[in-house]
């Protein structure tokens, strides 16, 4: 809600009307207008995702409680704040909160600071009523019989299929096991990508975007807040509509999810209040609905990451979990009954391997571990790779303890780490950290991309990853064992690491200290977030989108309370970097061979979506401008562009229908990468919410799909 406070404050004129008017800050006369019971559920509905279950911030929000929150508004007007409030929240843009909650608001936030927030906020917060949605997408009754044919038709998802797809696919987030992002297809190629065109599009249901559509046998799948369509991938005619009963998460936020999964007849969703819900791809039909334990009201864990199936299991990671004692887990549900078979704690346990790495706290006051990323897999080696993030409660590992036999670690596994699992049981087969005892949320939670080394007998099987820092690391696929790391430049915690091992050397300078604001590149949003890398097997070609930027950040420690509690104690300011020529946004192409950067193209506006490769020798990037266009693999030039509703903040996807290959993107400004980091750009205007899947493709046949 409130964030920011002194950069977005703006020059807007003083509200003086209102009961709040005559009252000032924190000095004695504190009861304002408003009721603080319906500020306590509106806050619920749009703030407590940034701002925490109790006010006390997030990476995504500052704090709203305590000494720092009340000593900057003492004696200030009321109606000082109330307008700050009016003018600039939430993030996601002004005008998407009931102006009538406002007041509500500010006696909420005024009650709390003076007795305490109500331990049970979320709990006891009325559900957020379903507003802003889309119309629902006429589904044709009855169906044409050439799309009633179309569904019917549509053939069983093996696990032959999911190794090798059908080219004309996508039938994962990243298309493949492998998590490359790559098309086989190349209809649409440098010679005459300048005559793409949209097609079709589809407006969707409001939701903060993030979307990957799957594609098979020409039906298209996708899923916003809650609500999944089957489309004609072709024409754009929805085919049948699936909602869930609950479009909110329990943060209050609109469901986003990255990808569906698809096995046999069966298409997988996640839902925004913790289920993994069956459907028969062919009819919308409910086979099987399972609660995911530990996902609750007051846990505080998403499903956002979307689900990997092998082996006949669905493996999906929980995230944020900002107060969830214990951390987040990974689990594998029964693809045939949605049965939990197994679940992975991404926070070591004491007593077991690794439980002697968090500082000698014990597990109550151990957090975070969030899976945001759907895993990989590697059929031959049949292990599942998945990417962990940090804690955000970074005092248990700042702050000195000892262990039960006097021997203190504080790497804090399996945060910052890559782990192999095996599918059918969910036993770690090895794990690797890449950044131990990570206090400055540069987490490494993304896409975990498998790629062939060499050739011949060095040939070597590798997966390779990046945190936040813009640091890629490459390590074996069946062992964890280091193979290298590159260095992309845009990080200044670092001042070494070990070309043998990985271990890295944090710069003493930027150690927190409690009060103490230091200056960190790049900030807690990343050189790299969660839009994907894409990979042209072939080549060895990683194309990479990249944010140049910083944060002031400031370790600010809770105490017992928060120890106990959660939440997080690091607070983040974004800015840009000191050495800055104006240019935000980055897509580079490093060779993984070489490990050179091959191309770099940089320009003003920050990028917030994933990159797609296609073997026509494209790759395709959208900002936040609202551009979306085409870039020669080979030398970085930039060879069609067009202009969408929103910006894409979501993963592009290539399919084909017949003989016509398609590009898909779905169009929306909701995201919170880039609701974050649009403020770093001035030029850029008011987000704009509607989410809208867009299609484009040549005029005309262009020629083979594949040759």
């Amino acid at each position: 809600m409130i964030s920011r406070f002194v950069l977005l404050l703006t020059a807007a004129t003083v509200l003086a009307s209102g009961p709040a008017s005559a009252q000032v800050l924190f000095t004695g006369s504190d009861p304002v207008g408003g009721n603080a019971t319906a500020g306590l559920a509106a806050y619920a509905r749009a703030c407590i995702s940034c701002h925490g279950p109790r006010l006390e911030g997030s990476p995504f929000g500052p704090t709203l409680i305590g000494p720092t929150f009340m000593n900057n508004w003492r004696g200030k007007p009321a109606d000082q704040l109330l307008t700050q409030m009016r003018n600039t929240m939430p993030p996601k843009g002004a005008g998407t909160v009931n102006p009538a909650a406002f007041p509500d608001l500010l006696a909420f936030l005024v009650k709390a600071n003076l007795d305490g927030p109500p331990p049970t906020m979320i709990a006891s917060a009325a559900p957020p009523p379903v507003t802003a949605a889309a119309p629902p997408a006429a589904i044709p009754k009855p169906l044409p019989a050439a799309l009633a044919q179309l569904l019917s038709s549509l053939s069983p998802v093996t696990e032959a299929m999911l190794a090798t797809p059908p080219e004309g696919d996508w039938l994962m987030g990243r298309r493949t096991f492998d998590a490359a992002g790559f098309s086989p297809l190349r209809q649409i190629d440098r010679g005459n990508v300048a005559r793409l065109r949209q097609t079709w599009s589809l407006r969707l249901d409001a939701s903060p975007n993030e979307i990957t559509p799957l594609v098979h046998d020409g039906v298209l799948f996708v899923f916003s807040a809650g609500v999944v369509l089957a489309v004609d991938a072709a024409g754009g005619t929805p085919l049948w509509r699936y909602e869930h009963g609950s479009r909110f998460s329990f943060s209050g936020q609109p469901g986003r999810m990255k990808s569906l999964a698809i096995h046999g007849h069966s298409l997988f969703v996640a839902t925004p209040d913790g289920h993994m819900v069956a459907l028969d791809a062919r009819s919308g039909k409910v086979l099987w609905d399972r609660a995911i334990a530990g996902i609750t009201a007051t846990s505080g864990l998403d499903l956002t990451s979307g689900a990997l199936v092998a082996r006949g299991v669905i493996m999906i990671g929980a995230s944020l979990g900002l107060g969830n004692k214990g951390g987040c887990f990974i689990v594998g549900l029964d693809a045939a009954t949605g049965r939990e078979r197994w679940r992975f704690n991404t926070v070591a346990r004491p007593g077991t391997p690794g439980g002697d790495s968090w500082n000698g706290a014990p597990l109550q006051e151990r957090f975070g571990g969030g899976v945001w990323a759907t895993g990989s897999y590697d059929p031959q080696l049949n292990l599942a790779y998945f990417g962990i993030g940090n804690t955000y409660t970074t005092a248990t590992l700042l702050e000195p303890r000892r262990g039960a036999a006097g021997v203190t670690r504080n790497d804090g596994l399996y945060t910052d780490t890559t782990v192999a699992l095996r599918p059918e049981t969910g036993e770690l087969v090895w794990h690797h950290q890449h950044h131990r005892r990570d206090v400055w949320d540069q987490d490494w939670a993304f896409e975990q991309t498998l790629v062939t080394l060499g050739a011949g007998a060095n040939a070597q099987r590798a997966v390779v990853t990046a945190g936040k820092t813009g640091v890629f690391e490459a390590v074996d696929a069946a062992t964890g064992k280091f193979l290298f790391a590159h260095d992309t430049g845009l990080t200044n915690l670092f001042v070494a690491i070990d070309p043998q091992t990985g271990e890295k050397r944090t710069d003493p300078a930027l150690e927190p200290v409690a009060g103490r604001t230091l200056l960190l590149c790049p900030g807690n949003f990343g050189a790299r977030n969660w839009p994907a890398t894409a990979l042209n097997p072939a080549t060895g070609t990683l194309f990479v989108p990249m944010l140049e930027s910083c944060a002031d950040f400031t370790w600010t420690p809770g105490g017992s309370a928060q120890s106990a509690n959660g939440g997080s104690d690091m607070r983040f300011s974004q800015r840009p970097r000191p050495d800055s020529d104006g240019n935000l946004g980055r897509m580079l192409a490093l060779d993984l061979t070489t490990r050179r950067v091959q191309w770099t193209h940089r320009q003003r506006t920050p990028l917030a979506g994933s990159l797609l490769a296609t073997a026509g020798g494209l790759v395709f990037m959208g900002d936040l401008a609202r551009n979306f266009g085409a870039f020669d693999q080979s030398s970085g030039a930039r060879l069609w562009t067009t202009q969408l509703p929103a910006a894409t903040e979501s993963t592009p996807v290539a399919y084909a229908v017949g003989n016509q290959q398609y590009i898909a993107v779905v169009s929306g400004e909701g995201s919170r990468i880039g609701q974050n980091i649009r403020r770093l750009d001035s030029t850029l205007g008011a987000p704009n919410p509607q989410i809208t899947l867009v299609v484009f493709a040549l005029p005309a046949t262009g020629g083979s799909l594949t040759q």
